[in-house]
């Protein structure tokens, strides 16, 4: 997992709610045990024709959204199942972090243990970013996970929540067993000491 510390980045935006993981990444291509690969099928039922040709008014297919980092995403964005492969084809497409009001739960936690960054924001908020995105096809948003903002255009900076642990995870670059592996002095010192408790009431 990479560090994620600041991104400055181009925005692409989908206004549709309740996007969930079928739409994200529909089930045909969850036979994959690897995460290459996925983000071409990224949003495929909404990106492509029947004969597999793009959909050139599809959003991420214009040339406007290339290069994009974020994604600006409806309401409820990845509900639905608890498919891993949703956040692997986003992030293998090249998002970075996406932002919304709100997301499902199993689809944020899957998010942030792979390193895609969920930023929740008000609705006012919300609303102001996807006005700026219609009009400016070069949107270009900051996202700062140490002081956990996000900061539009106007200079206003909007805080966002993010537990301690996964915040400490996406800063490092470490998924859940780098962080128990980095532990591992305290682990073996624990082990130690609780070795010598136990053998000090152990009757002779």
């Amino acid at each position: 997992m990479e560090e994620f510390k600041q991104l400055n980045a181009k925005v692409v935006a989908i206004e549709t709610t309740d996007i969930d993981t079928d739409q994200i990444i529909p089930a045909i291509f969850l036979k994959t045990t690897t995460k290459v690969g996925l983000g071409k099928n990224l949003f495929s039922h909404w990106r492509y024709n029947e004969d597999g040709s793009p959909k050139e008014d599809f959003i991420i297919n214009t040339p406007e959204a290339e290069g994009a980092e974020i994604l600006l995403a409806g309401d409820n964005f990845g509900c639905g199942s608890s498919r891993e492969h949703a956040p692997w084809a986003l992030m293998d497409y090249g998002f970075k972090a996406i932002v919304s009001t709100s997301f499902a739960d199993i689809f944020r936690n899957n998010s942030l243990k792979n390193g895609l960054l969920p930023v929740i924001v008000d609705e006012e908020t919300h609303a102001q970013l996807m006005s700026l995105a219609m009009e400016d096809p070069n949107l270009h948003l900051s996202i700062d996970l140490e002081s956990q903002t996000l900061n539009l255009p106007d200079g206003r900076k909007v805080e966002f929540p993010i537990d301690a642990f996964s915040k400490t995870c996406m800063l490092e670059g470490i998924d859940q067993l780098g962080y128990l592996q980095k532990q591992l002095d305290k682990i073996e010192a624990f082990e130690a000491d609780y070795g010598n408790r136990v053998d000090t009431l152990t009757p002779a």
